[in-house]
């Protein structure tokens, strides 16, 4: 059942109608008034909602701008979903036929219809484009899909031009058939035209334009391209373009549609000669055109441009002189003996026009077969087309009144009334059928039938259009006028003919002399009867015909055959061919299901949100809607399946609410019976119930409306509970589950957590009774756990500073990997920490490394010393004379210190200041220098005492005259003194630490002891034996 697709079946807008009108101009209370029905169109246009059903028949009000409603999703919307479940849209009516021809197994067609401008294209467009995008396909058909959609670039090139009415007219009828196969895939196409408007070719109106190719060739079309075919891009260079003096249109774009056309050409199956060829057809239009004639004294005709003339002949692929020839005479046959006869001016004139026009015209033709053929049904790959069901789409000009309507209004009009009449038959008839079907009284309806004007215009030698024929057949003298005339004499007496002569007083006013009335169905039309003939004869000179015939290009000679030349039968008129090929279209649409899409322009100036109710009412009135809605609305106006009316309606009724579990039928009579139906207002079918009024209707969903948030709050309660009950439900389900699963997972991970704790004690254990032997498997858990917990613990204690000596003891069985790892964090320790050192810092450890190396354990105060600093000078430099730096030059100060020099006799005390520069040293006393000691003379080098007294001895060689004998000092920084001194002078291998008395030289060959002893007091005086005595105190040690 379709129950729980049945969203809405009657359109949201019912609700609202105040402000959007009605969907289904069937469900207006006052469908006869014209006014109503265009002011419901006006709400619905003006809301953005362009379409509005009449039953089943779609009416389309173009909106002149992008409206959001074409998107796939669209498409998805309304795919598969009854005709009335939403709103009227072109792609429900799409949907529709495409299904009834599946399920029905009938072949369909879509009749489009409407003035120039109000959408027609666009409605196929559109209709196309649903069936590529929804249909089931595979590669081929995606291909033939493809080519189903890019012919409608190529023929609108060809076939649409621009007119006062709309910048993209169709200006010709278009049929297209679209087959399926048993699967609803689309499998192949099949194009008819109907009367091209080739007078367009050599002529248009002021404001209109040439057919789009001949632009957009000339825009389009790359420089070599215009030189191979001898073009220029100003149009207005060519005769055939400038008569509507508007080359250029703001809405088209000529030059991106030519990259359209020429990228559609090859998806269709065009190869690249092909297109050359045809670009030579079109560009020899133009030529045509500019070919021009010179009369001579005696009325003969030459050719004025023979340059045009050979590039013409070139591009036709003709003889060039055959060419002149035919242009400028005609070949007449008498009594089976030929003549040539020269062609006047005017003829001549006329003779171009009329290949320009022939040549174009076959040319669309074969195009048109060219696409037929690259949509064919491929017999390879469905070897039988019975199982094969059709969509028609007929593409079609309406109705037409324009100020001067001549020949192709008349062949238009005709047209439109075949059509109008087709549909009020087809309407009729399927109404009474679904009546029939239904077993509902079938009431005749009347309504205007059209087939009397048909008649008038189609009737054998009676009708307008046989009348025409023997005119233009007649020997003798012809002309329009004459035409005008027979028609007077033959069927001046018709109710629905008039003209001029045979018209009242007043209606002679609007009747020129040169025009005849038609009253259609759809008003009154005045067509001038100038060109009549000559159009409906359209007939070529035989000699251009053997020109053509005799071209190499394989289009032209495809198109003008040489059994046309050969058969003396004259061809059909214009006329007849054109309702020949309508009869034949009448045919194949009544074999077929139709469904209608009538198209309104809301105005002439293109504006969108534009509604101009004359022009709408001129439409309606042509299209036939208010005769359509007539016959439509003569029985009843509403009617649906039993199933959709209770499944929306069953509310309002407590019997059939909330769920009716009977027949259908005993529902609905149940239902409308609660409603206070009378028997007047509805009819109960087989399997439909009709509403004779929209009151009853309107009434009822009213009701609805009303009884609405009654059920919401009904629905909302017990929706509100079903949905906490489901939810409690799914909880408990969930949190059993979810229990059930935990405590599972929770007794597998403990038995799983003591079955690893007893393996892991056992090897533990059986590891223990073997640590002592080599690695095995019976140990390798337990030594490889020592091994863990060593590496573990030793990370978490290893040594912060290079100072701490301190290492967790090893296993024995990592003893050399922990020497190692020590070796290792030691030295790591030590480059981080030299990494950190300053500059000053590392020359403040080099001196006392070599301290260390100097003192360590040979003198008593270097352990007090190791803690101090050493500073680079113990002088300020205000504190050295200014004399003995200017004294020293380029000699820089290094190191400055105060000490005690004791003479070598008596041993009496001097200051004196000691400076080390990078060379030598100074004794300085105030402003001179007293004794000057190289470094490189230091070769006994210097005597310290090992005590912690401050005196050391710098010895002096003995051979040097300059000195005279060792220089004995006392320094209170004696350790800092010695390291530096050492370090300059590169002599810290000869500081010689004596621990009880040192010897130095006093003069040449004279020595000198300093004796060390410890006392209560520090003392340095002359001792015995002339010795000098150092008494030191150690409590008051402090020389650094």
């Amino acid at each position: 059942m379709k129950h729980s697709r049945v969203r809405l079946v009657m359109e949201s807008a019912l609700t609202a109608r105040d402000r959007v009108g009605v969907q289904d101009f069937v469900l207006l209370e006052n469908y006869n008034s014209e006014a109503a029905f265009i002011e419901n169109l006006r709400r619905r246009f003006r809301e953005n909602l362009i379409y509005t059903y009449i039953g089943s028949v779609l009416v389309s009000v173009n909106p002149y701008k992008e409206l959001e409603i074409y998107s796939k999703q669209q498409m998805e919307r309304y795919r598969g979903v009854s005709f009335y479940e939403i709103s009227p849209h072109i792609y429900a009516l799409s949907d529709n036929t495409y299904r009834a021809m599946r399920t029905e197994r009938k072949d369909q067609c879509i009749l489009i219809s409407g003035e120039s401008g109000a959408g027609k294209t666009e409605a196929s467009k559109k209709i196309l484009l649903y069936y590529a995008v929804t249909c089931p396909t595979n590669d081929h058909m995606a291909i033939l899909g493809d080519r189903l959609l890019q012919s409608n670039p190529v023929l609108e090139a060809f076939g649409n031009a621009k007119t006062l009415r709309n910048d993209n007219s169709s200006r010709f009828g278009k049929y297209m058939d679209v087959q399926f196969d048993f699967r609803g895939t689309p499998v192949g196409g099949h194009i008819l035209n109907y009367l091209l408007e080739k007078s367009r070719v050599v002529h248009q109106n002021h404001g209109e334009r040439n057919f789009h190719i001949f632009y957009q060739l000339l825009d389009g079309g790359d420089d070599d391209l215009l030189i191979t075919l001898d073009l220029e891009r100003n149009p207005q260079n060519y005769r055939y373009l400038v008569k509507g003096n508007c080359p250029r249109v703001s809405s088209i774009s000529d030059k991106n549609n030519w990259k359209v056309v020429m990228k559609a050409l090859p998806v269709i199956g065009f190869t690249e000669e092909e297109v050359q060829k045809l670009l030579n057809i079109i560009a020899s239009v133009l030529h045509l055109g500019n070919t021009q004639f010179g009369e001579g004294e005696e009325g003969d005709t030459y050719i004025t441009t023979e340059t045009q003339t050979s590039n013409l002949a070139k591009l036709l692929g003709v003889d060039g002189s055959a060419l002149r020839e035919a242009l400028t005479h005609k070949k007449l046959t008498a009594k089976g003996e030929e003549m040539i006869s020269p062609l006047n001016y005017e003829q001549a004139v006329s003779a171009r026009d009329a290949l320009a026009k022939a040549v174009y015209g076959r040319t669309f033709t074969w195009l048109v077969e060219k696409i037929n053929q690259s949509l064919a049904l491929k017999e390879e790959i469905y070897h039988s087309s019975k199982d094969s069901s059709v969509i028609g789409l007929l593409d079609i000009y309406g109705f037409e009144v324009l100020q001067q309507n001549s020949f192709e209004q008349f062949c238009i009009n005709y047209c439109n009334e075949k059509l109008q009449q087709l549909f009020i038959e087809l309407t009729l008839r399927s109404e009474q059928e679904e009546y029939e079907t239904e077993g509902i009284a079938w009431e005749t309806v009347q309504y205007f039938d059209n087939k009397i004007i048909c008649d008038l215009i189609e009737e054998k030698h009676k009708g307008i259009i046989s009348i025409l024929d023997e005119e233009c057949l007649r020997p003798g003298e012809t002309c329009d006028v004459s035409f005008l005339e027979k028609l007077e004499d033959t069927v001046g007496s018709h109710p629905h003919f008039i003209t001029h002569k045979l018209a009242n007083g007043k209606t002679r006013r609007v009747v020129s002399r040169e025009e005849f009335r038609l009253l259609h169905y759809a008003g009154e039309v005045n067509y001038n009867v100038n060109g009549f003939l000559d159009k409906n004869n359209d007939l070529l000179n035989r000699n251009l015909k053997e020109v053509m015939c005799q071209s190499d290009n394989q289009i032209l000679s495809h198109c003008f055959r040489r059994e046309e030349v050969i058969d003396q039968k004259r061809p059909e008129m214009a006329a007849t061919q054109f309702k020949n090929s309508l009869m034949k279209l009448m045919e194949i649409l009544m074999s077929k299901e139709p469904s209608y899409v009538r198209c309104i322009k809301p105005n002439d100036a293109k504006q969108p949100g534009r509604f101009d109710e004359v022009l709408v009412r001129h439409q309606v009135k042509y299209l036939g809607l208010m005769e359509n809605l007539r016959v439509r609305r003569a029985g009843f106006a509403y009617r649906r399946r039993f199933e959709a009316f209770l499944q929306r309606y069953k509310p309002l009724c407590p019997e059939t609410w909330p769920n009716w579990h009977g027949r259908l039928v005993d529902g609905v009579s149940t239902l409308v019976n609660h409603l206070g139906y009378k028997a007047e207002e509805y009819k109960l079918g087989r399997s439909k119930i009709f509403i004779r009024f929209p009151k009853t209707l309107f009434t009822t969903e009213d009701a609805l409306e009303a009884k609405k948030p009654e059920i919401a709050l009904t629905l909302q309660t017990s929706w509100r509970g079903y949905r906490e009950r489901a939810k409690y439900q799914r909880i408990r389900r969930a949190v059993i589950v979810i229990q059930s699963g935990w405590r599972g997972m929770k007794a597998r991970r403990r038995a799983k957590r003591r079955r690893q704790a007893a393996e892991l004690i056992r090897r533990f254990i059986k590891g223990f009774i073997y640590r002592h032997e080599e690695y095995c498997p019976e140990n390798e858990y337990f030594l490889d756990h020592v091994r863990y917990s060593f590496l573990k613990n030793l990370r978490q204690n290893l040594p912060k500073s290079v100072l701490d000596k301190s290492w967790p003891t090893p296993p024995p069985s990592l003893v050399e990997a922990s020497e190692h790892l020590r070796r290792l964090h030691m030295r790591n320790m030590v480059i981080k920490y030299c990494r950190r050192v300053q500059p000053e810092w590392k020359k403040q450890m080099m001196q006392k490394v070599v301290a260390s190396e100097i003192f360590k354990d040979q003198k008593d105060s270097y352990p007090l010393s190791v803690g101090r600093l050493f500073l680079d000078s113990r002088l300020e430099r205000e504190q050295i004379n200014l004399k003995v730096i200017q004294t020293l030059g380029s000699d820089k100060v290094q190191y400055g210190v105060s000490v005690i020099k004791y003479d070598r006799r008596g041993f009496k005390p001097r200051p004196r200041q000691l400076l080390l520069t990078n060379t030598f040293a100074v004794l300085v006393d105030r402003t001179k220098i007293k004794q000057r000691i190289d470094y490189f003379s230091l070769e006994t080098g210097i005597s310290v005492g090992s005590l912690s007294d401050g005196m050391f001895v710098l010895h002096m060689p003995t051979e040097d005259n300059k000195q005279k004998g060792d220089a004995v000092l006392h320094c209170s920084h004696v350790i800092e003194v010695v390291t530096k001194l050492a370090m300059m002078a590169n002599k810290t291998s000869y500081v010689n630490i004596n621990p009880g008395s040192i010897r130095f030289t006093v003069a040449r060959g004279k020595e000198g002891i300093i004796d060390f002893i410890r006392g209560s007091e520090l003392k340095v005086a002359k001792g015995k034996r002339g010795h000098l005595l150092v008494c030191f105190d150690i409590k008051n040690s402090s020389t650094s």
